[in-house]
């Protein structure tokens, strides 16, 4: 989680706290049928509120009237942290749909992904094989072939004029054996078919390359609007000045390391060549 979400849901918590009153926190759980551990969670911040959960709160503190501002609160929280839990809830499908908007609004799209191939540049059987192991993981439904044709049509992107996407990947993420070996050597033969395209620049920091940062969790940037971060419990969707513009200087010291060209071509051809050796 990000300081500045740490910040705001602790600052929930407090005026939680502040609505509680007199009341104990024993008494206050008691009203609402919650344990106390979970009362004290919410209050210093270690539990992120439900818009139910302050809704009961409001009603249970005798001020009805606060939950308007409660649920405000909650829904800038989740504006910024987007748990998967709950995007997951109707499947993939809706989540790949969301994202193609961001997309669409965009001109100038820089990545960094140091663990699996990037979702714009995957095949749909790559695609496939990392659509239902986290189906797996969050125990979502199985949405998997609605969820691979939607980011199939999001690649037309790739080929529109005016739009550019910076893309630059760990050269670890060529060897993530997350599908068969056959899949896998069609994902690289798809990698080095959009080098040169004028829409593309994909790079590659080889391993063993000297970095200024260690290489860590992948991340989107849409114009200088929006930072799309990607966890195992939730996205972070970061659109305040100081965060798009550290991710930014993120960007600029990996990219710094990244071969391109016929470089890259050379990187995938021998991690290619190493699925057939």
């Amino acid at each position: 989680m990000t300081t500045d979400f740490q910040q705001s849901r602790a600052g929930l918590g407090a005026r939680l706290r502040e609505l509680r009153g007199p009341v104990s926190g024993r008494e206050f759980a008691a009203r609402l049928g919650w344990t106390q551990s979970k009362v004290s969670k919410l209050e210093t911040g270690r539990q992120t509120a439900t818009a139910a959960d302050v809704r009961a709160w409001a009603a249970a503190a005798g001020q009805p009237e606060a939950a308007g501002e409660l649920e405000a609160r909650v829904q800038g929280l989740e504006s910024r942290t987007r748990s998967w839990r709950r995007q997951l809830a109707a499947g993939h499908r809706p989540v790949q749909d969301t994202l193609t908007v961001e997309y669409e609004r965009s001109a100038h799209l820089r990545a960094w992904e140091g663990a699996l191939i990037v979702g714009m540049l995957q095949t749909a059987d790559y695609a496939r094989a990392v659509f239902t192991h986290y189906s797996e993981l969050h125990q979502s439904v199985r949405d998997t072939d609605d969820a691979v044709r939607a980011r199939l049509r999001r690649q037309a992107l790739l080929y529109e004029p005016g739009r550019v996407f910076d893309i630059v990947m760990w050269e670890a993420a060529l060897y993530a054996a997350v599908c068969p070996p056959a899949v896998l050597a069609g994902q690289l033969d798809r990698l080095a078919s959009v080098i040169g395209l004028d829409t593309v620049r994909l790079g590659i920091v080889p391993l063993g390359a000297p970095v200024a940062l260690p290489p860590a969790g992948g991340f989107w940037m849409y114009d200088d609007r929006l930072v799309i971060v990607e966890d195992w419990h939730a996205e972070m969707w970061l659109d305040d000045a100081d965060s798009t513009a550290l991710y930014g200087r993120v960007w600029a010291r990996l990219q710094k390391t990244a071969v391109y060209g016929a470089s890259a071509h050379r990187i995938i051809a021998r991690a290619r060549a190493g699925l057939t050796a």
